[in-house]
């Protein structure tokens, strides 16, 4: 079997540099009238009007039932389903302190932490594998079995939408025949209902980022369940699915996380490699170019057998003889709790279906989701849902591993990483999730990411 380890490209200056405040809030005037759907949204072109707020009923509806829009998630008192939630998980979460602070301030608490890393903590030594008995760990690989004909294998996923301009993005993915893995921030999938929705319209595989895109160990339990819950529930709520899947900002995540994760019926999945793509206004774009074209250079001539990245997606195709979303290099062909959303398999997607027939967007109230916790277990959810499809033509993908062992054979444990040595000083370059908005050249706007992921004959250790 071959492994792919998965990676994910920097955060974007706007991640950092005040995209946390609500977008509805842009009062500009519209030069076309407002969208009333997502096929009206779609059709909108130029920045400013995408870019202005609209109204959408039923999300209008739904909002004193959320948590404030860019704040720290917690479960309003009225909800008392959640309430109830959150009441049969809080016994069995690992007894895992608080780290630091949410806004990744590490300073004060990593002195005290055991070098050991018995949390599994990926701020700290990038862990991956989980140390506390029961709790899954994280995808940081593609596992496909029948890649003899192929060079290499890449997933290709983006951070922090749903962004208001975003059409000329999936309008580029949709002419390059490109699916992806993105994963949406709670507050965005508020903010900007349609362009959510055009994702599940496209055939994109949609995953959770969190409510407020803050350093989840740093927050209480009942805030790092709100913040996942709540960005479910208005997935479904907005769109008509929900997800299996999801990504800690800035790739913060322990046992303690990881297990609430888990509990909701996500996956968390991780990343290996950074190419700084996030810090680009510091770096410059020619370096960050300069740093793209050197694993696809790699990838070229060989030497490249694991990973990369792009900054244009003729390019990564050409290298990559196949870039695909997370679920389908693991042949995850239901992705959702819903069955009747399926997607293609591995196979399926490389001889050119990249796409099946889903059912339309469904935007309606729920007045709960369906989720492990939802029929009363108290115990501990110990089973992955985000699955291969047991029907699936390839090799079905390994589910994540349970293990007490230590980080992933990925990370040198000589080495400090970008991410350890943030932990160690407090710093808030820890890791990187996000794209700028140039990764595909001008055509891609928003605050995105774009990660590959690649499998050659080989596992490299970085």
């Amino acid at each position: 079997m071959l492994l792919v380890p998965l990676l994910a490209l920097g955060s974007t200056a706007l991640a950092h540099m005040g995209h946390h405040h609500a977008h509805h809030h842009n009062i500009a005037k519209r030069a076309t009238a407002a969208p009333t759907d997502e096929a009206s949204e779609a059709k909108i072109s130029g920045a400013t009007d995408e870019c202005t707020a609209y109204n959408d009923p039923i999300v209008s509806s739904l909002a004193k039932s959320y948590p404030a829009n860019w704040e720290i998630a917690s479960i309003p008192d009225s909800d008392t389903d959640a309430q109830a939630l959150f009441k049969a998980l809080q016994p069995n979460i690992p007894n895992i302190k608080v780290k630091g602070t949410p806004q990744g301030d590490f300073s004060a608490f990593t002195p005290t932490y055991d070098s050991s890393d018995p949390d599994c903590w990926w701020t700290y030594k990038q862990c991956t594998s989980g140390k506390t008995k029961g709790v899954i760990g994280d995808l940081t690989t593609c596992n496909e079995v029948n890649l003899s004909s192929l060079r290499t294998l890449g997933a290709l996923t983006y951070d922090d939408g749903p962004n208001c301009s975003h059409n000329a993005f999936y309008d580029y993915l949709r002419e390059q025949n490109q699916k992806a893995t993105m994963f949406f921030i709670g507050s965005n999938v508020m903010n900007w209902p349609y362009q959510a929705q055009r994702a599940l319209v496209d055939g994109h595989e949609i995953c959770v980022h969190t409510w407020s895109h803050r350093y989840m160990t740093g927050l209480t339990n009942e805030q790092a369940f709100a913040e996942l819950y709540y960005t479910q529930k208005i997935i479904k709520e907005v769109i008509g699915v929900t997800p299996k899947c999801w990504r800690p900002a800035f790739g913060d995540v322990d046992d303690r996380i990881r297990f609430i994760a888990q509990s909701l019926g996500l996956q968390t999945i991780t990343w290996v490699r950074d190419i700084f793509d996030w810090n680009w206004p510091v770096l410059g774009l020619k370096q960050i170019d300069a740093n793209y074209q050197g694993l696809i250079d790699a990838a070229a001539n060989g030497t490249f057998s694991t990973y990369g990245r792009s900054p244009g997606c003729p390019k990564v195709q050409s290298a990559f003889k196949a870039v695909v979303p997370v679920g389908v290099c693991h042949n995850v062909t239901h992705p959702y709790m819903e069955d009747e959303y399926e997607y293609p398999d591995f196979k399926a997607y490389v001889a050119g279906t990249t796409q099946l027939s889903l059912p339309g967007v469904t935007e309606t109230p729920v007045a709960k989701l369906d989720l492990p916790l939802s029929a009363g277990n108290s115990n501990p959810i110990t089973n992955a849902l985000y699955t291969p499809d047991s029907g699936a033509a390839t090799g079905a993908a390994s589910s994540p591993q349970q293990t007490s062992s230590s980080s992933s054979s990925s990370t040198s444990s000589s080495k400090t990483t970008g991410a350890q040595s943030a932990a160690k000083s407090g710093s808030n370059s820890a890791a990187a999730d996000h794209s700028s908005a140039q990764a595909f050249g001008p055509m891609m706007l928003g605050s995105l990411a774009a990660a590959f992921v690649a499998v050659g004959a080989a596992i490299v250790a970085i």
